[in-house]
């Protein structure tokens, strides 16, 4: 069986992969023909991230999930990172950070999530989750397996980030040609080394394979056109994860997702050093309408003495972080925070709209919360304390579609509402 297959001098060691492999070779996928050269993209790059594996472990999902030898992990491979020495910890324990509300105080009140393939098992220290890649979902990545875990770009970042102005007429601009849109409470400042939030986690129906509906912390810095930004929070990406489940997600750009960064681990850039959290992985339970609320807490903060942007997951795991080699501007400093919702879809600023939904697909419903929101929202500016920004502004780029609310009067702490079903009698 030592026999090369597809012409490209491919060997397998036995009868099922070669089966699998050839019916690759000479089938199709989606009902479009896959090419030779692309099956082989496909098998290397399954193979470089999978040799390093110690232990496997299959969750209900479907997933599988390789604890990986966390000095083999994928970030390493960054020619910025080739050097790079691995930030076990943060110089600091950002749960002792002064915070400026009673509120923060009462976590213990609130229901968080969970993974689903935790229940299957863990993997062991000095070893990381990452989400095993599935060979179907890179065969139908574009026209190159490199292009796997992008984001298609924008022609326009939909938030103007230039210098940190607050002029909210530069939000007023025309959105024709966007492939994604947001509703967002969004903050500028001169100084973010910080963003937290509690983000009701939903399941948004999603109408096509190659759209997607997210909920998120975002961070960013430069120009409208190059713009950086880190993200977290969950999603729904049927190209990327190969289902609709909402799932824990991070991401990262230096040139407004034209060639640089990607979600999760599918790109060399952050550094995991969690045992226990897998981005990409399914989130459990998640909310249903008029039942428990179920969420997760993103903080994203900047290590003062090494730079990193360290990302927390639920006030006390500290999954990894994206090293400042990464960026320009945000090795420094974000001068833009935002919080809340984006849909991508190639059928968005005009008809007819996408159906996919944003949040829950309802529009924000502050007295019953069964729309998408945000609450505890902090940022970290120069001072030593977490605290809700001094100016925000809630923003949409189609509000027929997917609208944004703010609440900040007879509350306790400020939330904001976000979400919509995208298609509609108002949104044709």
């Amino acid at each position: 069986m030592g026999k090369s297959f597809c012409s490209h001098g491919l060997k397998f060691k036995d009868m099922v992969k070669f089966f699998r492999v050839l019916i690759i070779c000479y089938g199709v996928v989606n009902g479009k023909t896959v090419s030779r050269q692309k099956v082989l993209e496909v098998e290397r790059r399954i193979n470089r991230i999978s040799r390093h594996a110690v232990k496997s472990i299959q969750s209900a999902d479907g997933d599988t999930i390789d604890c990986t030898d966390i000095y083999k992990q994928p970030a390493l491979e960054h020619p910025a990172l080739r050097n790079h020495t691995i930030q076990m910890t943060p110089s600091y324990d950002p749960s002792e950070t002064k915070t400026m509300s009673k509120w923060d105080h009462e976590v213990s009140s609130v229901i968080v999530t969970s993974q689903l393939w935790q229940k299957s098992g863990s993997c062991p220290k000095g070893t990381i989750p990452i989400r095993r890649i599935r060979r179907s979902d890179l065969l139908k990545a574009g026209n190159s397996v490199e292009n796997y875990g992008k984001k298609k770009p924008s022609f326009l970042h939909q938030v103007a980030q230039l210098n940190g102005s607050q002029n909210s007429d530069l939000l007023q601009m025309n959105h024709s040609g966007y492939v994604n849109q947001k509703a967002i409470l969004v903050a500028y400042g001169y100084r973010f080394l910080g963003a937290k939030g509690d983000i009701k986690v939903w399941n948004p129906y999603v109408e096509s394979d190659d759209e997607y509906s997210t909920s998120e912390v975002c961070l960013a810095s430069g120009p409208n056109h190059d713009f950086e930004s880190i993200e977290a929070g969950w999603a729904v990406n049927p190209s990327l994860y190969g289902d609709r489940h909402s799932r824990l997600f991070a991401y990262w750009t230096a040139d407004a997702s034209k060639t640089t960064g990607c979600f999760d681990l599918t790109c060399p850039g952050f550094v995991q050093t969690s045992h226990i959290i897998a981005l990409g992985a399914a989130i459990h339970p998640i909310s249903l309408p008029g039942q428990l609320p179920y969420q997760i807490t993103i903080y994203i903060f900047k290590d003062s003495n090494t730079g990193n942007w360290w990302l927390q997951y639920g006030e006390r795991i500290n999954i990894g972080y994206w090293p400042p080699e990464l960026f320009r501007d945000l090795s420094s400093q974000a001068v833009v925070v935002e919080w809340g919702g984006e849909v991508y879809s190639s059928k968005l600023g005009h008809a007819a709209h996408t159906a996919t939904a944003m949040g829950s697909g309802n529009f924000p419903e502050p007295d019953w919360g069964n729309s998408g929101w945000i609450k505890r929202m902090r940022i970290h500016d120069n001072s030593a304390a977490l605290k809700f920004p001094d100016w925000v502004e809630a923003y949409s780029d189609e509000y027929n579609c997917y609208e944004a609310y703010y609440v900040s009067d007879y509350v306790e702490d400020p939330e904001f509402y976000y979400g919509g079903p995208g298609k509609n009698y108002i949104c044709p």
